[in-house]
């Protein structure tokens, strides 16, 4: 018989967005070395994604195992932008390194930083092999961002023969149906709804539902879901993000979530496009005053 999971209650918690949840139930007893290390790795990525990185900087020391080193390497690209070259070429250095360039939470933490930086090509060269679920649903995610939808449905394929209810396969599989859209768009919702009745609400189960629901043209709906996400979590760049999106097709104003997003997450896509688009309408303004 197989021994039982230790830690899949805190992965769970941590794919499905309940982070301080992940951080407040990981006091786990009687954990093998290895399991530990991924346990910790969780708890530290469950502080980066609450924006927490100082304490994650001043917590990992030189001594942690490379897992944890990498996931520090992760806090510090994302909170000191200005240095990204700086990482970067550490982490290549830890990459070409025999002994450790395999570790697959070090060869995660890459694909995540190399997708920061839309280089896809090279993520891909260090999560394309898989090895874990983790990399395998990133891999979706990249190839999804490359709008390469019949690689994701490759990749979703392995994941549901490892194990098709898997927490990770049945979002990489709402993922993708969310990218193909039409028919498909009611089976993703229904993934999420079967979350959001096993699971504790989060902003990323309720987010997931109001896209669905924003593709199906069910803007009400996706409204109440998302200001019910925002009571959660008031600057979740996703949320903001997507109430921009759903204010207008409203006829409401988004001006609000707008400001919001750009002073908690000024790198934003969506900043940067309104940006563009700003700076592209006072261009044509100025050649015709």
């Amino acid at each position: 018989m197989a021994a039982p999971d230790l830690l899949f209650g805190l992965r769970n918690n941590f794919y499905l967005g309940a982070y301080q949840a992940a951080i407040n139930n990981s006091n786990i007893p009687n954990l093998s070395q290895e399991d530990a290390v991924e346990r910790d790795s969780l708890v530290y990525r469950s502080y980066i994604a609450l924006g927490s990185y100082q304490l994650v900087i001043n917590e990992i020391d030189s001594s942690a195992a490379t897992p944890l080193q990498a996931v520090k390497l992760l806090a510090l690209y994302l909170l000191s932008p200005d240095n990204k070259e700086t990482m970067i070429s550490s982490l290549h250095e830890w990459l070409a390194d025999p002994a450790i360039g395999n570790n697959p939470i070090l060869r995660l933490i890459s694909g995540i930083i190399f997708m920061h930086e839309q280089d896809y090509n090279e993520a891909l060269k260090h999560t394309n092999v898989g090895g874990t679920m983790d990399l395998h649903a990133l891999n979706v995610q990249i190839f999804l961002k490359m709008h390469r939808s019949d690689y994701a449905e490759k990749q979703l394929r392995i994941m549901q023969q490892i194990d098709e209810d898997h927490t990770l396969t049945q979002l990489a599989n709402a993922w993708l149906n969310l990218a193909v859209g039409g028919s498909k768009i009611q089976e993703a919702y229904l993934i999420f709804q079967d979350f959001s009745e096993k699971y504790q609400m989060t902003s990323l189960i309720l987010n997931g539902k109001a896209v669905c629901c924003m593709h199906m043209g069910n803007f009400d709906e996706a409204e109440s879901l998302l200001l019910e996400a925002l009571n959660k979590d008031a600057k979740d760049p996703e949320t903001l993000a997507n109430l921009v999106v759903c204010s207008l097709h409203l006829g409401k104003s988004s001006s609000r979530y707008l400001n919001q997003l750009k002073l908690s997450h000024p790198d934003h896509m969506l900043i940067k496009r309104s940006s563009a688009a700003e700076e592209s309408f006072d261009r044509a303004v100025q050649t015709i005053a």
